[in-house]
């Protein structure tokens, strides 16, 4: 299951924070700030989907990720590696490395993660 763009913003900043009350939650946004309510309805659809749970305290909710940002950002690279490039990191890092503009500094810091992990095979 995948979250929305607004539910993904939410999201980060609960991978953040860790914990979170609806008032954490609304001071973390920029102003303009979303409503209380589309705050309610986004983390609403997010437990229900099984992204995060909360703990009651008192009146309130105390929201926290039953999901690593590791593993949900994980399936996404995978997933577009299977449907977008023939299921081949190869054709992927081609693409990355060619459409972006990445700094030589940054090819380099990508060529010495490969190296470490061509050492761990």
């Amino acid at each position: 299951m995948q979250l929305s763009k607004s539910e993904e913003e939410l999201m980060n900043i609960l991978w953040k924070q860790k914990t979170a009350l609806m008032k954490d939650l609304l001071a973390s946004y920029e102003d303009p700030k979303p409503a209380t309510t589309t705050i309610a309805t986004l983390l609403k659809r997010m437990t229900d989907k099984g992204f995060i749970a909360y703990k009651t305290l008192g009146r309130s909710r105390e929201y926290y990720p039953l999901v690593k940002k590791k593993d949900y950002f994980s399936k996404h690279v995978n997933g577009l590696i299977r449907n977008f490039f023939n299921d081949s990191a190869s054709q992927f890092a081609s693409f990355f490395t060619q459409e972006t503009e990445l700094t030589k500094e940054e090819l380099e810091d990508l060529k010495a993660l490969i190296d470490r992990e061509l050492k761990k095979k």
